[in-house]
């Protein structure tokens, strides 16, 4: 029997008290003992009781949060500014569990109690594709207690993700020259071909600057401040010029991307404000956003999106950049697009579909401030035609015409008819009639989508697009010139259209950087994000 000392079980060592050698030491060291006990089970019952009321305020602020992300109902405005708020307070509470956790874990280890059970994190695996390395610690060559030979049991591994830097390096293109010994001639190999003229910059470097600045929203000058602290600094102005010959290099994919979008039988459309610097002073500009995305109806086409910047709201920037398009238009009730639906518009009218989601948003804002119970209740109406709507998303539009023409219509029908009775004891100039008057001024509009399984409930596609520059916004204050929108226009053309296709619109940019210069300009279409998806599995990761 070991009464004191240590020894070594397993690797580890463990270290043995004496024990007292009269009856009163035994019993006071056994009622201090017991006090600690108590102590620390006492420490993480309180932490349980903690945890208990920390997650159930965790579980309601991920419902709020669930509550403003769900694009299907309201946009942006209607949740944008609580979303931060949820987020921030979310991080703060999980921090908040796991100190506490981590608390009661070192009280309970001081003493022998009941196990403290740990909240289990939501953790994703780490990733397979990422390259081990192992880390293995060095195991005694024979027992410790007794000395005999040890043979090995297995092993046990942990995992924990670790990231290297970013690393700097140059690249010498070097082309050797030689002299022919019997005629003197000289050769030596061609230049290469850069990523753009004159560009002292390799293509995963630009793809690194324009990524960050348009899908990233990270201004110029605070690149520059971070290439700065990590030894390597570069000019806003040398960055600057590095943008603009990319945009001019990357036009002919905008263009063609451009004429992909205006193939499409129906389109999305919906415009943002966007400040522009102009004589010391800011005027607002617009970037407009036309979305092809046929995936609603179970089309196989590739989703797109073009933008276009115009210094101001004029309807007559829509009548230009859709000059040659008809078909059927998703926006709001923005009276510059009356002329597009035009009865003697050439070629011919656009046949416009409204967008529910914008209608139900007006009772949204008005049942949440004043909770008026008629607006409470067009929600609830409004929100059983979605729900019934979500069931048919993907299928063929003779199967979603179907479906809306059996399960959908009697609901908008009952709807319809429940707006006229209660419209005709409101006031016209009450909010809640203004809301109904947005639809039923234009019912024959809202319904269209009863009469065509391509139509969409909602015009949520564009408005997602939108968000990008809605985001941006708020970091670069406002855009440096209209050539400067004109030039966000473009990147967002690209960066936006690459995620729509799930594919990582830096590694995307990297690639095609390097290739352009040298690319038939026949084939130019392969380098197109849905195409370059196709030859590149490995690299579909947004």
């Amino acid at each position: 029997m070991i009464r004191h000392g240590s020894c070594f079980v397993l690797g580890v060592k463990i270290s043995v008290a004496p024990l007292p050698s009269d009856l009163a030491s035994a019993h006071a060291m056994i009622l201090a003992e017991r006090e600690a006990r108590s102590t620390a089970e006492a420490a993480v019952a309180q932490a349980r009781k903690d945890r208990i009321v920390l997650d159930l305020e965790l579980e309601r602020l991920r419902f709020q949060l669930a509550k403003a992300r769900r694009a299907m109902f309201g946009q942006s405005s209607e949740h944008a500014s609580t979303i931060g708020q949820f987020e921030l307070a979310l991080e703060d509470l999980e921090e908040t569990i796991a100190a506490v956790e981590a608390t009661a874990e070192k009280e309970a280890a001081k003493t022998k109690v009941v196990a403290f059970e740990r909240r289990k994190p939501a953790r994703r695996p780490l990733p397979d594709h990422l390259p081990r390395v192992r880390h293995v610690y060095p195991s005694l060559s024979a027992c410790a207690c007794c000395g005999g030979r040890l043979h090995k049991l297995g092993e046990d591994i942990t995992e924990s993700l670790e990231r290297v830097p970013a690393r700097w390096f140059v690249i010498q293109h070097v082309r050797e020259k030689f002299s022919c010994n019997a005629c003197d001639a000289v050769t030596q190999p061609p230049a290469p071909s850069h990523a753009i003229a004159r560009g002292r910059a390799g293509p995963v470097l630009l793809a690194e600057i324009a990524f960050a600045k348009f899908g990233l929203h990270l201004p110029l000058h605070r690149q520059s401040v971070t290439f700065a602290r990590e030894g390597v600094p570069i000019d806003v102005s040398t960055m600057a010029d590095w943008i603009g010959a990319m945009s001019v290099a990357l036009r002919p994919l905008v263009d063609i991307i451009i004429a992909h979008v205006l193939e499409a039988a129906r389109l999305h459309v919906d415009d943002t404000p966007v400040p522009v610097l102009a004589k010391g002073k800011t005027k607002t500009g617009r970037l407009w956003a036309v979305v092809r995305d046929d995936r609603p109806f179970g089309s196989a086409d590739p989703p797109a999106v073009f933008y276009v910047y115009s210094p101001d709201r004029s309807g007559a920037h829509p009548q230009a950049f859709l000059a040659t398009w008809s078909g059927i238009m998703q926006a709001d009730a923005f009276s510059g697009f009356n002329g597009l639906y035009a009865p003697g518009r050439s070629p011919r009218p656009i046949l416009e579909a409204g967008c529910w989601a914008h209608w139900r948003r007006k009772f949204h804002e008005i049942a949440s401030v004043t909770k008026a119970p008629i607006a409470t209740e067009a929600v609830a109406r409004i929100d059983a035609i979605f729900a019934r709507e979500r069931a048919i998303n993907g299928t063929a539009p003779e199967a979603r015409l179907a479906a809306r023409t059996e399960r959908i219509a009697p609901l908008v029908e009952d709807l319809a008819n429940w707006l006229r009775r209660q419209r005709g004891a409101l006031s016209p100039k009450s909010e809640t009639a203004k809301a109904m008057d947005y639809a039923l001024k234009r019912w024959p509009v809202f319904t269209r989508f009863l009469e065509d399984g391509r139509i969409c409930l909602t015009n949520n596609a564009v408005e997602r697009a939108i968000r990008c520059v809605a985001i941006g916004r708020k970091n670069w204050t406002f855009a440096g010139s209209d050539a400067g929108g004109h030039r966000a226009a473009a990147m967002y053309t690209l960066i936006e259209t690459c995620r729509l296709n799930d594919v990582d619109p830096r590694a995307w940019l990297a690639d095609v950087l390097k290739r352009l210069p040298d690319h038939p300009a026949k084939r130019i279409h392969e380098l197109l994000p849905w195409n370059w998806a196709a030859t590149r599995p490995a690299a579909n990761a947004p």
